[in-house]
């Protein structure tokens, strides 16, 4: 249900992102809606670089209560700018790819003996 796998979840609960889990009496995690809400939060953060050693001081200043807010803005903040910039260096990265492809694409259209294996129809 979380999607992360069992090795991440228990890492996860060792290093402390994850605390107080409840188990059923098997002894299998039991996740309730905020503990899912909350691993979908660490795996955004995650997936969009974030160092583990930063999410974890996200996951303290989280269970410090509200008079850390203005800690959690600046930590996601700075976050946030990072993202943005390599959304911009993708961006550019991409725009070389697609350069690329024009110029394949153009060599396919105009010999088609060559198999570039990129369709000339493809947009």
């Amino acid at each position: 249900m979380s999607g992360f796998s069992i090795d991440t979840l228990r890492y996860y609960e060792k290093i402390g992102l994850l605390a107080d889990i409840a188990r059923n009496t098997s002894g299998r995690r039991v996740f309730s809606d905020d503990d899912l809400a909350w691993l979908g939060m660490l795996r955004c953060l995650r997936e969009t670089g974030m160092p583990i050693a930063e999410m974890l001081r996200y996951s303290e200043l989280t269970r410090a209560g509200d008079e850390t807010v203005q800690e959690r803005i600046e930590l996601l903040h700075s976050h946030d700018r990072r993202v943005e910039e390599q959304i911009e260096r993708l961006r550019f990265q991409q725009g070389r790819i697609q350069r690329k492809l024009g110029f394949y694409r153009e060599i396919a259209e105009y010999r088609p003996e060559i198999d570039c294996g990129v369709s000339a129809a493809r947009p």
